[in-house]
């Protein structure tokens, strides 16, 4: 364990770089009020975006994955202040012998109040929209409040975050504000702020105790002229977060897990191909997106694009193909990284004797957000603009309608689509899972024809049970175990 941090009086030993376009400013002196609020009007903002987006596709029974069903799971029981305990992945699985996630149980609190899986949402895009705040308020200190707002409209509308409040709810959401945060200290020279941000990223998820390791890194390497006592601490702190990732994979998750190991570990050894040059053309291409409407190639300059290496390292070296692409939620982590290695980097080469990169450093602010709004017409935020993302299916309704008929503490076991409307009230086990358990009901999306006789699947899941179709509505079934049949 690293020693505790050092005091506020050693954090700095140097003012902050005053911006050249703006006002000079001392160090420690309050913003105009116009600046102080743009970052929380672009928060509210992007608050609302990101909300919008993520229940209206939940309104369209949208969800791409059980992941929103796992997390109400876990969430409900700790909620109830039982076991985080997600039978969506083997009855009685305790979630912590899967990711090392116990930062969701701060959503515990909110979900007793309002049990619902939109409360996991609209949580998630508060978390993703107050990430935005550290970001401007970074961008608009070192560079003025024209170019710093241009930066934080480019951040809110990155690609990695659009994806990630497009793919239901995921752990990581918490981690980006955390980075965020730490991040702008960094910048601030707050040595102490920025580590202590940082700290709580090994609750969020078990990688990224290395993202703290090389943030920490960073630290010592920003303070050892000035504050070499906070540089040691920093390297303290990076040596805690290599422990906490080594002490987690292979002690915490392995007590937990009914293997006894940590069950990504297969991820790496997935692929038949080429190891790390399997997919090749597909991790370029993230890298491409990553470092070019996002930073125009001007983030490599900074050393705080190395706090990326971790996240791209792990999702690279792994054969999940899944890993190395810009869907889902894999990239939301990077975002702050990338956008404030470009603030950084732009604060350090406006002043450059070169001529042709003074003009790049002043244009490229303005180029980067113009290019996030354009790419946000085909990225998950277009839909803000149709109609039909404000309105719920007759579709949808009619579904609901079917499942309301299973009463409260049944238990079910469904695949993706009716998993979002059962798992805050009922028992959930994924289809095919129930090691042995005869459910109550049986709820299945088939609106695909996956599965041409319903009746004769449940026979085949269940031999010892039988069930009948108790309803059907827009392709999803419904079937309910007969009665006189026994219970496992």
């Amino acid at each position: 364990m690293p020693t505790p941090v050092p005091s506020a009086t050693s954090e700095t030993s140097s003012e902050p770089h005053i911006p050249a376009q703006s006002t000079p400013r001392a160090s420690g002196t309050e913003q105009p009020e116009p600046a102080r609020r743009d970052p929380w009007l672009l928060a509210a903002a992007l608050f609302v975006g990101y909300a919008v987006v993520s229940v209206g596709r939940y309104r369209h029974l949208g969800q791409r994955s059980w992941d929103l069903g796992i997390f109400e799971q876990v969430i409900r029981a700790y909620a109830h202040l039982q076991a985080p305990v997600a039978d969506l992945k083997g009855p009685g699985f305790n979630i912590l012998g899967d990711h090392f996630s116990p930062v969701t149980a701060l959503l515990a609190p909110l979900y007793r109040v309002f049990p619902s899986p939109v409360t996991l949402l609209v949580a998630q895009a508060a978390l993703f929209a107050l990430s935005a705040v550290p970001v401007t308020r970074a961008a608009t200190r070192l560079l003025g409040r024209g170019r710093g707002p241009a930066l934080g409209i480019a951040y809110g509308l990155s690609w990695g975050l659009q994806q990630a409040v497009d793919f239901d709810f995921h752990e990581i959401c918490f981690a980006v504000p955390l980075i965020a945060f730490s991040l702008e200290a960094l910048l601030a020279r707050r040595w102490r702020a920025a580590l202590l941000w940082a700290l709580p990223l090994v609750f969020v998820k078990e990688d990224l105790g290395m993202t703290l390791a090389v943030l920490a890194l960073v630290v010592a390497l920003r303070a050892r002229r000035d504050s070499p006592r906070a540089a040691r601490y920093a390297l303290g702190v990076a040596v805690f977060g290599v422990v906490a990732v080594a002490v987690t994979l292979l002690l915490v998750i392995p007590s937990f897990n009914t293997a006894g190991t940590y069950e990504y570990w297969n991820k790496v050894n997935e692929s038949d191909g080429d190891g790390p040059f399997d997919g090749l053309d597909t991790k370029l291409r993230t890298l491409g997106w990553l470092l070019i409407p996002t930073s125009g190639l001007l983030a490599p300059r900074s050393p705080v694009l190395l706090i990326a290496l971790p996240t791209l390292g792990w999702r690279f070296v792994s054969g999940y193909s899944q890993y190395w692409g810009t869907d889902w939620h894999y990239s939301a982590v990077l975002m702050p990284v990338v956008t404030l290695a470009l603030v950084d980097a732009l604060d350090s080469a406006r002043n450059s004797t070169r001529a042709w990169l003074r003009s790049y450093v002043h244009h490229l602010p303005a180029a980067v957000a113009a290019a996030a709004v354009a790419l946000t017409t085909s990225l998950p935020l277009s839909a803000l603009t149709e109609s039909e993302i404000y309105r719920k299916p007759a579709r949808v309704s009619a579904i609901e309608r079917l499942l309301a008929e299973v009463p409260d503490g049944a238990s079910v076991e469904a695949n993706i689509a009716p998993i979002s409307r059962l798992t805050s009230r009922c028992r959930v086990f994924w289809v095919s899972n129930t090691r042995g358990i005869n459910p109550d009901f049986i709820a299945l999306d088939n609106s695909r024809k996956r599965y041409r006789d319903v009746e004769a699947y449940a026979r085949a899941l269940h031999p010892d049970a039988r069930y009948a179709v108790d309803g059907t509505a827009y392709g999803v079934v419904l079937l309910k175990r007969q009665t006189g049949q026994n219970d496992q």
